[in-house]
């Protein structure tokens, strides 16, 4: 049977993040999957220009319709649009039993450019509260309260090493009760 997967995150119109990336690698791992867009960007290689919020009623809809009909497996989140968002959806997926939830705190883009705001961040904790992995940044990373996070709301954290410095970078994954494992790699310099 092919998972059903459920992708909450906003688009990105130069389709190298977001929504856009998440279709594509559920896809390529052959699964199914369906969208719930919390917001629309303008951006492309050079940064983010423009971000409108979907309505929360609109994305609980979205939700819904794939919830009530198709069936889910298991929920991906990125970007949330905005705290009402966040607090809405953490309420719907409350009520999805034993669906694994793998929620990655989207704060800022690779431009820099800011796709949360500090009400947004502090409701991220109702999301936490339900993820199954949640995976920031290290910028993101601290923003939420560093490693402690994983203790603070039971769930495991992939600490993503990526915005590191140095030639080595090293992915960390924390569980409630202390660090589990890490992953270096030398960092590769692209555009």
């Amino acid at each position: 049977m092919t998972a059903r997967i459920l992708i909450i995150a906003g688009s990105d119109s130069g389709g190298g993040a977001g929504i856009q990336a998440d279709i594509k690698t559920v896809t390529m791992l052959g699964g199914h999957a369906m969208t719930a867009i919390t917001a629309i960007t303008a951006q492309n290689t050079l940064g983010v220009q423009a971000v409108h919020p979907v309505p929360t009623d609109m994305v609980l809809a979205q939700m819904d319709s794939c919830i009530s009909d198709i069936g889910v497996d298991a929920v991906k989140i990125g970007m949330i649009g905005s705290a009402e968002t966040a607090q809405a959806v953490a309420v719907r997926l409350a009520k999805l039993d034993g669906v694994p939830i793998v929620f990655d705190p989207v704060m800022v883009a690779t431009s820099g450019a800011s796709l949360a705001d500090a009400a947004t961040i502090a409701a991220f904790e109702a999301l936490m509260t339900l993820a199954t992995l949640v995976t920031p940044n290290i910028p993101e990373l601290d923003a939420l309260g560093g490693d402690a996070i994983a203790a603070r709301f039971g769930t495991h954290v992939l600490a993503k090493g990526g915005h590191g410095e140095g030639p080595m970078l090293t992915d960390r994954l924390i569980g409630p009760s202390g660090p589990i494992d890490t992953w270096c790699d030398a960092r590769i310099d692209t555009q």
